[in-house]
């Protein structure tokens, strides 16, 4: 497989992000509405240049973008935590490649971040997510009805997280 990086969003990419997620809805819908406007894409642009939130794109050699990862609400102090949404560009999921991406994140997050703790919220049918986050070393914590608004419908979400110390014990026992 190639070389993959994660990238911080920048204007200059407007049109190829709006072409990937309008490319991708079907495969979004229901379980998230990334920006598919201009308009959406300048709000989306704006949200992730704020303290408590940074958003990446993982992109191949040829910087296509594959998927994307978004922290939010990043909290310092004791807590050290952030929640992680994410989801894949159509033409490349289900390949392997944000298996990838989320290795690539989670260094990044627990090595230069230095966050204690990510996690993840996934609708209970959303079963390609879920199988990535457990695969790639999240623990399921419970289960939050009715705990997001997506699409205009409050939905049910299973609860999935990793720490620092986890990090390092996945990361030892695959050396």
């Amino acid at each position: 497989m190639s070389a993959l990086t994660l990238q911080t969003p920048t204007l200059l990419d407007e049109e190829i992000f709006l072409a990937a997620m309008q490319g991708s809805q079907k495969l979004h819908h229901p379980w998230v509405h990334p920006p598919l406007t201009s308009e959406e894409f300048s709000i989306y642009f704006a949200r992730y240049q704020q303290s408590n939130a940074q958003s990446f794109w993982l992109r191949n050699h040829k910087q296509q973008i594959l998927g994307v990862f978004n922290l939010n609400e990043i909290v310092r102090g004791a807590f050290q935590s952030a929640y992680l949404g994410f989801y894949s560009v159509s033409n490349y999921a289900g390949q392997g490649f944000m298996s990838q991406g989320i290795k690539l994140l989670l260094n990044k997050v627990f090595l230069a971040l230095k966050l204690h703790r990510i996690e993840a919220n996934i609708q209970p049918t959303n079963l390609p997510s879920i199988f990535l986050v457990k695969k790639n070393g999240f623990r399921k914590e419970g289960f939050s009805p009715h705990y997001l608004n997506i699409n205009g419908e409050w939905r049910d979400h299973e609860r999935f997280a990793m720490t620092y110390e986890d990090w390092l014990k996945l990361n030892r026992e695959q050396t």
